[in-house]
């Protein structure tokens, strides 16, 4: 027997299924003709349909405006996360005075670009900045001990994606 939850799920599921069929195509168009990237797109349309469904399951209403303005409050991040990445790559090229950058740099650039933004931000305050765990705190808006917490999560999900390279024999 079919219970009351049982069908309002499945009625959610079907509203659901029936606005990503419909509004999928345009809201990928609309964030690959602004970002230029198609993986890009693709990560940030899944990112809206994601919030979406949470949103639905919230009981509260999504329809195609509220699609497009998250999308476009997700590029807003996808840009600035990306001018930070820039603007790191950039200062580290000038630190170094321009010289070429060796594999093991190479490496550990890779690995921070891999790294979600939380862990990436904490290890660049503490390593890159310079900053005490308390100063690094006010930046990252939590305590000291909070920002150590981060960091040896940080530290241990930066030597998951870290890649020593070869030395040549």
């Amino acid at each position: 027997m079919e219970t009351l939850k049982t069908r309002s799920d499945g009625d959610l599921a079907a509203r659901f299924t029936a606005l990503y069929v419909r509004e999928h195509p345009r809201v990928c168009a609309y964030v690959h003709r602004r970002s230029g990237d198609r993986a890009a797109a693709e990560e940030l349309t899944a990112e809206v349909f994601r919030t979406a469904w949470e949103r639905m399951t919230a009981g509260q209403d999504v329809g195609p405006g509220w699609l497009f303005v998250t999308a476009r409050n997700l590029l807003s991040n996808h840009y600035r996360s990306m001018a930070r990445l820039t603007e790191i790559h950039r200062t580290i090229a000038d630190t170094m005075g321009g010289a070429p950058a060796s594999s093991e740099d190479n490496a550990v650039l890779d690995a921070l670009d891999r790294l979600p933004t939380a862990h990436r931000e904490v290890l660049l305050l503490s390593y890159w900045d310079g900053l005490s765990a308390a100063e690094a705190g006010a930046v990252l808006g939590c305590s000291a001990s909070a920002v150590w917490v981060r960091l040896h999560r940080a530290r241990k999900a930066f030597r998951a994606v870290y890649d020593l390279p070869q030395e040549p024999v």
